[in-house]
């Protein structure tokens, strides 16, 4: 009888290159899995291991402009020894986070690919086992450019990432877990060999020097990764495949740009966007007309040529004239107006407006269980404060449908919430879960940074003490193949659209509070970084001063009326058994009596709200008299609950009781105790402590007059 015969598999393409990243171990292993992908590889840093894959379509997809690409970063439960919450038990949508990281890589990457490949490409990266000290966004982000390296797919890298701490006082490369808990910046800096690539950052108010300095660390950081990357590249990096162009006709362009130039710019010079839109389209339909017999697909790839052609008027407008659309100058802002206090229901509201760009910020206040709560790789499992941004079809003109947020609608509510955090108060100054909503009423450029001012506004609005004042401004860039440059404030979305660079930073006076830069060229100098903070940080400092300390000076004295009111305690985590009774009876008659919400944590820490401060008052009354300790020979006010033949039974604390024995009812003999007191009376009495049985004695007699 014939059987099956296998034999052992060898890798015979298997490799292992060691690198050390901030005195841990990097380790890239290829040639053992995924082997059909255009570029595969094990990525593993610490403990933490992430399997990186590129792939690319064999032919460009048709009928679009744009590169297809699409970076997801996909946790594995198992990587942190989870099994996944909700019915199903299997891993869902991506997490907030996770998204997050896709957008975080997405953006350093994307600029270097060739503007005219129109194939298809997917970076999948799938974390696999996860060590808490060693940052899983940081492995997937030098994976994802070593399996894009050494694939055949045309990219113009690499690039590599490193994450930077502030740690008392001293900047950290890659820090710890335990230095990320304390730290005072989170930073991730993406670099090519040459320039900075990409900038992500949430800060604790940080100086701008500071920031700048950080910056420059992880830049210098990167080179020594690049050097370890390319030298995978020359020993099994593949020969990248030749694809068809997609690059529109330059005769063509330079037909069309020579017919339409005037009447373009003429189109464009105005600063409102509903004007420009409206001058723009007898332009597209003449160009159509003019040379359809000409270029029969002149209709199909229209959009793509307006928009270039847009591109070169607005780029040479800025660089070559000094020229905004809207005709303001380099450094100044578009005209600003904020309001709060506009729904009357709601805890808190704010509305900014820069421009043409304008956003209504809500705020509620809730109880501390109501605070998200969180299933991911990493050890966060809630967040009290959560930031919502919603960019409706009408915001931009347009006629479609709501839909569920997508990952820059994630992304720039993240944004917004990282810019906050910094100046909001800690859980024992008010305790409260916040949620803030943005929504977008009407957008021309830097919603994200619009939603930031709006939160500030609302936050205030809503009566929480925030430490200090946030503001957002974004700076934009132009640049030549010459190397000359020029930075703008404010961009809106001409600038945004046709410039190079997006580059977003909030903070308060004192420090910067985020930063997220968006990049459409291969990277930054550190001239151009310096120039970007000092700007901005000029912008920020007149908004706070200009605009939102003028709607609203200071956080209001109280929270809404309509909002709950919270009272926090502390009592002895041995009382909480007291507290919560025998099957949950002693709390459900304090939450029946005052109609008041109370949570107790392990700590013995107590958090009550209710509609009114009165009935929170009277729920921390009711859990003060159960946590009551008496203290040895003080006196206390009582009142009689019971009489026996050998003394009187005394209420002296709700739910406290002792007895006072006959010889201790008062100074002379007693025969009978009804003689002295009955059922009801109020009495004096002074604590005396207990006796060898632990029954609580209290004395008549001796109590303070």
């Amino acid at each position: 009888m014939s059987g099956i015969v296998s034999s052992a598999m060898e890798f015979k393409n298997y490799k292992v290159f060691n690198y050390t990243l901030a005195g841990r171990p990097l380790v890239i292993e290829t040639g053992k899995m995924a082997g059909l992908a255009n570029g595969s590889l094990m990525i593993r840093y610490g403990e933490t291991a992430i399997l990186c894959c590129a792939t690319a379509s064999a032919k460009p997809r048709d009928g679009i402009d744009f590169l297809p690409l699409s970076v997801d970063f996909e946790e594995r439960m198992y990587a942190a020894g989870k099994i996944p919450g909700g019915y199903l038990k299997r891993e869902g949508k991506p997490s907030e986070k996770a998204v997050l990281t896709s957008r975080v890589i997405d953006r350093p990457i994307r600029p270097l690919f060739p503007k005219d490949l129109r194939n298809d490409v997917a970076l999948s990266l799938t974390v696999m086992s996860v060590d808490p000290d060693c940052s899983p966004e940081i492995a997937a982000m030098i994976g994802a450019s070593t399996a894009l390296a050494i694939s055949d797919i045309p990219w113009n890298g690499p690039i590599s990432g490193v994450f930077v701490g502030l740690v008392d006082g001293k900047l950290v490369i890659n820090p710890t877990e335990a230095e990320r808990k304390v730290s005072d910046l989170e930073l991730t800096v993406a670099s090519s060999t040459t320039k900075v690539v990409m900038i992500e950052a949430g800060a604790n108010q940080v100086p701008d020097d500071v920031m700048y300095e950080a910056i420059m660390l992880a830049h210098k950081e990167n080179q020594g990764i690049l050097e370890f990357i390319n030298g995978i590249v020359d020993e099994i990096g593949k020969k990248k495949f030749e694809y068809p162009s997609c690059e529109l006709d330059h005769d063509m362009f330079d037909k069309v740009f020579s017919y339409c130039e005037k009447d373009v710019m003429n189109a464009l010079d105005t600063d409102d966007k509903n004007v420009r839109d409206e001058r723009m389209q007898p332009i597209m339909d003449a160009i159509v007309e003019k040379f359809s017999e000409e270029y029969p697909d002149i209709a199909s790839i229209m959009e793509e040529l307006i928009y270039k052609i847009q591109k070169k008027i607005v780029r040479r407008w800025l660089l070559v004239d000094r020229k905004r659309v809207d005709g303001r100058r380099m450094d100044e802002i578009r005209p600003l107006t904020a309001e709060v206090g506009l729904l009357p229901r709601v805890h808190g509201s704010g509305m900014f407006t820069r421009g043409q760009t304008q956003v209504l910020t809500s705020a509620t206040l809730g109880t501390l269980d109501e605070a998200q709560m969180l299933d991911g790789i990493d050890n966060e499992t809630s967040k009290r404060y959560m930031h919502h941004y919603n960019m409706p079809g009408y915001s931009t003109g347009e006629a479609k449908s709501a839909r569920s947020p997508g990952r820059r609608e994630i992304g720039h509510g993240a944004l917004a919430e990282r810019s906050l955090v910094p100046v909001l108060p800690s859980e024992e100054e008010f305790p409260y879960a916040i949620r803030l909503v943005s929504d977008v009423l009407s957008s021309n450029g830097s919603t994200s940074q619009g939603s930031v001012c709006g939160s500030t506004l609302a936050l205030m609005d809503a009566g929480v003490p925030i430490k200090a004042p946030v503001a957002g401004i974004s700076c934009g860039l132009i640049t030549e193949e010459d190397g000359s440059w020029e930075t703008m404030i404010d961009i809106q979305g001409l600038e945004d659209f046709y410039g190079d660079m997006d580059f977003k930073v909030a903070g308060t006076h004192a420090g910067i509070t985020s930063i997220q830069m968006d990049l459409k060229i291969d990277g930054l100098t550190p001239e151009i970084i310096k120039a970007a903070l000092e700007i901005t940080h000029k912008g920020r400092d007149y908004i706070i001063d200009e605009v939102i300390l003028k709607a609203i000076a200071e956080p209001r004295a109280d929270v809404s009326k309509y909002a709950p009111k919270m009272i926090s305690m502390k009592i002895d985590p041995d009382k909480i058994r007291e507290v919560i009774g025998k099957g949950g009876a002693v709390i459900q008659k304090i939450t029946g009596e005052t109609g008041a919400k109370v949570d107790i944590e392990d700590d013995g820490t107590i958090h009550i709200a209710a509609i009114n401060t009165k009935d929170a008052e009277a729920a921390k009354a009711m859990i003060d008299a159960i946590c009551f300790e008496p203290e040895v020979g003080v006196t206390y006010a009582g009142t009689v609950t019971g009489i026996i033949a050998c003394g009187a039974f005394v209420e002296y604390a709700p739910g406290k009781e002792g007895m006072v024995h006959i010889s201790k009812l008062a100074e002379n003999r007693v025969e009978k105790v009804e003689d002295v007191v009955k059922v009801g009376d109020a009495v004096r009495v002074k604590y005396l402590g207990v006796d060898e049985k632990n029954r609580i004695r209290l004395s008549m007699k001796d109590a303070d007059k």
